[in-house]
Protein backbone atom coordinates (compact mmCIF):
# COMPACT_ATOMS: atom_id res chain seq x y z
CA UNK A 1 0.00 0.00 0.00
CA UNK A 2 1.68 3.19 -1.20
CA UNK A 3 1.04 6.08 1.20
CA UNK A 4 2.11 9.69 0.80
CA UNK A 5 2.23 12.34 3.53
CA UNK A 6 3.03 16.02 3.12
CA UNK A 7 4.70 18.45 5.55
CA UNK A 8 3.93 16.47 8.71
CA UNK A 9 5.26 19.26 10.94
CA UNK A 10 2.65 21.79 9.76
CA UNK A 11 -0.82 22.07 11.37
CA UNK A 12 -2.54 20.89 8.17
CA UNK A 13 -0.11 17.99 7.73
CA UNK A 14 -0.52 16.88 11.35
CA UNK A 15 -4.31 17.13 11.04
CA UNK A 16 -4.34 14.81 8.03
CA UNK A 17 -1.95 12.39 9.76
CA UNK A 18 -4.19 12.50 12.86
CA UNK A 19 -7.26 11.68 10.74
CA UNK A 20 -5.35 8.87 9.02
CA UNK A 21 -4.38 7.29 12.37
CA UNK A 22 -7.91 7.52 13.78
CA UNK A 23 -8.60 3.90 12.79
CA UNK A 24 -5.02 2.64 12.58
CA UNK A 25 -2.37 1.62 15.10
CA UNK A 26 0.47 1.83 12.58
CA UNK A 27 1.17 3.65 9.33
CA UNK A 28 0.74 0.43 7.35
CA UNK A 29 -0.15 -3.12 8.33
CA UNK A 30 -0.66 -4.56 11.78
CA UNK A 31 2.81 -4.20 13.27
CA UNK A 32 5.42 -1.46 13.59
CA UNK A 33 7.57 -1.26 10.47
CA UNK A 34 10.05 0.92 8.62
CA UNK A 35 7.05 2.89 7.36
CA UNK A 36 6.45 4.03 10.95
CA UNK A 37 10.14 4.94 11.30
CA UNK A 38 10.01 6.99 8.10
CA UNK A 39 7.14 9.13 9.38
CA UNK A 40 8.52 9.16 12.96
CA UNK A 41 11.82 10.51 11.67
CA UNK A 42 10.02 13.25 9.71
CA UNK A 43 8.17 14.46 12.82
CA UNK A 44 10.90 16.45 14.57
CA UNK A 45 9.25 16.54 18.02
CA UNK A 46 6.37 14.98 19.94
CA UNK A 47 3.06 16.42 18.65
CA UNK A 48 0.85 18.46 20.98
CA UNK A 49 -2.09 16.82 22.76
CA UNK A 50 -4.38 18.46 20.21
CA UNK A 51 -3.42 15.69 17.78
CA UNK A 52 -4.61 12.77 19.91
CA UNK A 53 -4.04 9.97 17.42
CA UNK A 54 -0.64 11.21 16.26
CA UNK A 55 0.50 11.62 19.88
CA UNK A 56 -0.63 8.08 20.72
CA UNK A 57 1.17 6.63 17.70
CA UNK A 58 4.33 8.76 18.20
CA UNK A 59 4.68 7.77 21.88
CA UNK A 60 4.13 4.10 21.01
CA UNK A 61 6.84 4.07 18.31
CA UNK A 62 9.13 6.02 20.64
CA UNK A 63 8.64 3.37 23.34
CA UNK A 64 9.27 0.51 20.87
CA UNK A 65 12.54 2.08 19.78
CA UNK A 66 13.66 2.34 23.40
CA UNK A 67 12.86 -1.29 24.14
CA UNK A 68 13.60 -3.40 21.08
CA UNK A 69 13.68 -1.40 17.85
CA UNK A 70 11.49 -1.93 14.79
CA UNK A 71 12.17 -4.67 12.24
CA UNK A 72 9.06 -4.85 10.02
CA UNK A 73 9.72 -4.01 6.37
CA UNK A 74 6.46 -2.11 5.70
CA UNK A 75 4.92 -1.37 2.30
CA UNK A 76 6.66 1.87 1.36
CA UNK A 77 5.84 5.37 2.56
CA UNK A 78 6.75 8.76 1.10
CA UNK A 79 6.98 11.92 3.21
CA UNK A 80 7.23 15.16 1.24
CA UNK A 81 8.22 18.38 2.93
CA UNK A 82 6.17 21.18 1.44
CA UNK A 83 3.69 20.27 -1.23
CA UNK A 84 1.10 22.96 -2.08
CA UNK A 85 -2.17 22.32 -0.25
CA UNK A 86 -5.55 23.38 -1.56
CA UNK A 87 -8.78 23.69 0.43
CA UNK A 88 -10.27 20.87 -1.66
CA UNK A 89 -7.35 18.61 -0.73
CA UNK A 90 -7.63 19.35 2.99
CA UNK A 91 -11.39 18.90 3.14
CA UNK A 92 -12.54 15.66 4.76
CA UNK A 93 -14.54 13.49 2.34
CA UNK A 94 -18.10 12.48 3.38
CA UNK A 95 -18.43 9.19 5.23
CA UNK A 96 -20.07 6.43 3.20
CA UNK A 97 -23.08 4.75 4.84
CA UNK A 98 -23.24 1.49 2.88
CA UNK A 99 -21.20 -1.69 2.96
CA UNK A 100 -20.49 -1.33 -0.75
CA UNK A 101 -18.99 2.09 -0.19
CA UNK A 102 -16.87 0.70 2.65
CA UNK A 103 -15.55 -2.02 0.35
CA UNK A 104 -14.67 0.60 -2.27
CA UNK A 105 -12.86 2.61 0.38
CA UNK A 106 -10.80 -0.47 1.33
CA UNK A 107 -9.82 -0.90 -2.31
CA UNK A 108 -8.80 2.75 -2.51
CA UNK A 109 -6.42 2.22 0.42
CA UNK A 110 -4.15 0.30 -1.93
CA UNK A 111 -2.86 3.65 -3.17
CA UNK A 112 -3.44 6.39 -0.65
CA UNK A 113 -2.62 10.02 -1.43
CA UNK A 114 -3.71 12.01 1.60
CA UNK A 115 -3.96 15.25 -0.33
CA UNK A 116 -5.71 14.09 -3.49
CA UNK A 117 -4.38 14.01 -7.04
CA UNK A 118 -1.65 16.44 -7.94
CA UNK A 119 -2.95 19.34 -10.05
CA UNK A 120 -1.16 20.90 -13.00
CA UNK A 121 -0.37 23.94 -10.82
CA UNK A 122 1.19 21.70 -8.16
CA UNK A 123 3.26 19.84 -10.74
CA UNK A 124 4.49 23.13 -12.16
CA UNK A 125 5.37 24.44 -8.68
CA UNK A 126 7.23 21.20 -7.87
CA UNK A 127 9.19 21.42 -11.14
CA UNK A 128 10.10 25.04 -10.40
CA UNK A 129 11.34 24.11 -6.92
CA UNK A 130 13.41 21.24 -8.33
CA UNK A 131 14.92 23.53 -10.94
CA UNK A 132 15.77 26.14 -8.31
CA UNK A 133 17.45 23.54 -6.11
CA UNK A 134 19.45 22.19 -9.03
CA UNK A 135 20.48 25.68 -10.08
CA UNK A 136 21.69 26.56 -6.61
CA UNK A 137 23.64 23.31 -6.34
CA UNK A 138 21.81 22.39 -3.13
CA UNK A 139 22.41 18.79 -2.15
CA UNK A 140 19.38 16.62 -1.58
CA UNK A 141 18.95 15.70 2.09
CA UNK A 142 20.36 12.30 2.88
CA UNK A 143 18.67 9.55 4.84
CA UNK A 144 17.99 9.67 8.56
CA UNK A 145 18.56 7.25 11.42
CA UNK A 146 16.94 6.83 14.80
CA UNK A 147 19.39 6.03 17.61
CA UNK A 148 18.93 4.98 21.24
CA UNK A 149 21.90 5.76 23.51
CA UNK A 150 22.82 4.57 27.00
CA UNK A 151 24.68 7.35 28.81
CA UNK A 152 26.41 6.16 32.00
CA UNK A 153 27.47 8.40 34.91
CA UNK A 154 30.61 8.02 37.02
CA UNK A 155 28.81 6.95 40.20
CA UNK A 156 25.64 7.30 42.27
CA UNK A 157 26.60 10.83 43.29
CA UNK A 158 26.49 12.17 39.73
CA UNK A 159 23.70 14.74 39.26
CA UNK A 160 21.63 13.07 36.53
CA UNK A 161 19.68 16.23 35.78
CA UNK A 162 22.90 18.10 35.03
CA UNK A 163 24.16 15.09 33.07
CA UNK A 164 21.11 15.20 30.78
CA UNK A 165 21.40 18.99 30.41
CA UNK A 166 25.04 18.54 29.40
CA UNK A 167 24.14 15.88 26.84
CA UNK A 168 21.35 17.95 25.31
CA UNK A 169 23.63 20.99 25.18
CA UNK A 170 25.38 19.37 22.21
CA UNK A 171 23.77 21.01 19.19
CA UNK A 172 24.72 20.58 15.54
CA UNK A 173 23.10 20.55 12.14
CA UNK A 174 21.29 17.27 11.52
CA UNK A 175 21.02 16.29 15.21
CA UNK A 176 17.64 16.16 16.98
CA UNK A 177 17.34 15.03 20.61
CA UNK A 178 14.21 13.08 21.58
CA UNK A 179 12.63 11.47 24.63
CA UNK A 180 14.67 10.21 27.56
CA UNK A 181 14.36 8.30 30.83
CA UNK A 182 16.50 7.14 33.75
CA UNK A 183 17.07 3.39 34.08
CA UNK A 184 18.41 1.75 37.30
CA UNK A 185 21.57 -0.32 36.79
CA UNK A 186 22.31 -1.33 40.39
CA UNK A 187 23.98 -0.06 43.56
CA UNK A 188 21.88 3.09 43.44
CA UNK A 189 23.28 4.08 40.04
CA UNK A 190 21.02 5.07 37.15
CA UNK A 191 21.88 5.53 33.49
CA UNK A 192 20.28 7.91 31.02
CA UNK A 193 18.57 6.39 27.98
CA UNK A 194 17.96 9.01 25.32
CA UNK A 195 16.62 8.97 21.77
CA UNK A 196 18.11 11.01 18.94
CA UNK A 197 17.44 11.36 15.24
CA UNK A 198 20.34 12.16 12.91
CA UNK A 199 20.78 13.10 9.26
CA UNK A 200 23.25 10.44 8.16
CA UNK A 201 25.46 12.64 5.99
CA UNK A 202 25.75 15.34 8.65
CA UNK A 203 26.21 13.46 11.93
CA UNK A 204 28.36 10.47 12.90
CA UNK A 205 27.20 8.85 16.14
CA UNK A 206 30.71 7.54 16.85
CA UNK A 207 32.16 11.03 16.48
CA UNK A 208 29.36 12.46 18.58
CA UNK A 209 30.28 10.10 21.41
CA UNK A 210 34.07 10.30 21.11
CA UNK A 211 34.45 14.02 20.39
CA UNK A 212 31.51 15.51 22.30
CA UNK A 213 29.78 13.35 24.91
CA UNK A 214 32.91 11.85 26.50
CA UNK A 215 35.13 14.93 26.24
CA UNK A 216 35.40 18.02 28.42
CA UNK A 217 33.32 19.54 29.86
CA UNK A 218 30.62 16.84 29.49
CA UNK A 219 32.87 14.06 30.77
CA UNK A 220 32.59 15.66 34.20
CA UNK A 221 29.24 13.83 34.33
CA UNK A 222 29.50 11.16 31.61
CA UNK A 223 31.70 8.11 32.02
CA UNK A 224 30.73 6.31 28.80
CA UNK A 225 28.08 5.96 26.08
CA UNK A 226 26.77 2.86 24.32
CA UNK A 227 24.57 2.55 21.22
CA UNK A 228 21.58 0.39 22.19
CA UNK A 229 19.61 0.59 18.93
CA UNK A 230 20.36 2.07 15.50
CA UNK A 231 17.59 2.08 12.87
CA UNK A 232 17.65 3.59 9.40
CA UNK A 233 14.56 5.68 8.72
Amino acid sequence: MAVTFYDVNSPSGLKKLDDYLLTRSYITGYQASKDDLTVYGAVFKAPSAEYVNVSRWFNHIDALLRISGVSGEGCGVTVKGSAPITEEAIATPPVADTKASAAEEDDDDDDVDLFGEETEEEKKAAEERAAAIKASGKKKESGKSSVLLDVKPWDDETDMKKLEEAVRSVQMEGLFWGASKLVPVGYGIKKLQIMLTIVDDLVSVDSLIEEQLTEEPINEFVQSCDIVAFNKI
